[in-house]
């Protein structure tokens, strides 16, 4: 019986060598990071169809693991083999086989940055999805002209131009210029809450008189100390039935008739064009470019002033006048 005790202390013993064994293997090829990926980091594409081990051969080849029957190992034993989705990776440090797991099932891919700066067109809309890498301009373009995104909004948009709203976007490499355009509308949708199309009513108006009044505030003013007073210069001129004349519609419709340039011509302030503001009173036709927040919040809360005039410092401000006499002062003073 004694001989029999002992063997039998001697196999657990050895039993709980070999789980300690197995235990500290376990860990060594699935917990300890693998340091094979070059400074700077590593990008690996894992492409639409590719199994769990064509997944891993790669990673692995890429130095981001050491073996890629590791991978393919815990894969299975977890019952993700089948859970790893295609998409663009990026390694920049160096990551354990149960971490490269969880980032390719999860899809944790590499995201990319689109930046659609304030005021923007759509022309310029399209120009930076292109820059940032996605798609073709003309894709790009036509992807701006899919007014049913915004139609319920506004059922007068021929374009989307005023509803792209400027900020930073990342998305995956896989992302098309349609896709992007979305987001940027579904922004401007989040943008435009229930308080403002509230007063937005009580103004009488409508999303498309705020947003084309707020394009006009942002491509005026860049200064957020000037936005509610430059609202206040047009919703006072509106009110009086007087010509907004403001120099970004001409310039736009300057740009809808194919022409390059932002210095104005006389020909360009006589351009029959429905976005002309010193040949056709109040709004202009559409908004001409992407309004940031707080233009549109100017334009719902312009600032209480007698203000009918404004003319530019040449150094990104504005000197304002409540009369004529006053603002051909400025305009001495500031635009000799």
């Amino acid at each position: 019986m004694k001989r029999i005790g002992l063997a039998l202390a001697v196999l657990t013993v050895i039993a709980a060598l070999g789980a300690w064994a197995v235990t500290g293997w376990i860990h060594q090829r699935l917990d300890e990071p693998y340091s094979g990926v070059a400074p700077g980091g590593v990008v690996v594409q894992i492409e639409t169809g590719m199994t769990a081990p064509e997944s891993a051969r790669r990673l692995a080849e890429s130095g981001v693991v050491a073996q890629a029957s590791d991978l393919v190992w815990w894969l299975w034993w977890t019952e993700q083999a089948g859970q790893v989705q295609a998409g663009e990776y990026r390694f920049e440090e160096a990551v354990s086989v149960r971490q490269v797991a969880e980032v390719i099932t999860q899809g944790r891919v590499r995201l990319h940055a689109v930046t659609l700066p304030e005021g923007s067109t759509r022309w310029q809309a399209a120009a930076a999805i292109v820059a940032a890498g996605f798609g073709e301009i003309d894709d790009a373009l036509e992807a701006t002209t899919r007014v049913q995104l915004i139609a319920d909004l506004d059922p007068q948009a021929d374009t989307l131009e005023g509803y792209l709203f400027p900020e930073t976007y990342l998305v995956p490499a896989s992302t098309s210029p349609a896709e992007i355009v979305e987001l940027m509308v579904e922004a401007f949708r989040v943008a435009w809450t229930s308080e403002r199309a509230t007063r937005a009513a009580e103004l009488g108006w409508g999303v498309r008189e705020t947003v084309i009044l707020a394009s006009l505030i942002e491509a005026e003013t860049p200064s957020s100390d000037e936005r509610g007073l430059v609202s206040a210069v047009f919703h006072n001129r509106l009110e009086r039935g007087m010509l907004l004349q403001t120099d970004p519609t001409v310039l736009y419709a300057r740009w809808l008739a194919g022409k390059d340039g932002r210095t104005i011509f006389m020909s360009d302030l006589q351009r029959d064009s429905p976005y002309n503001t010193y040949l056709h009173a109040g709004l202009p036709a559409g908004p001409i470019g992407s309004p940031r927040d707080a233009s549109i919040s100017a334009a719902l809360y312009p600032v209480e002033s007698g203000y009918l005039y404004f003319v530019s410092r040449n150094d990104g401000t504005h000197a304002f006048s409540r009369t004529l006499r006053e603002h051909n002062q400025s305009v001495n003073e500031y635009q000799r």
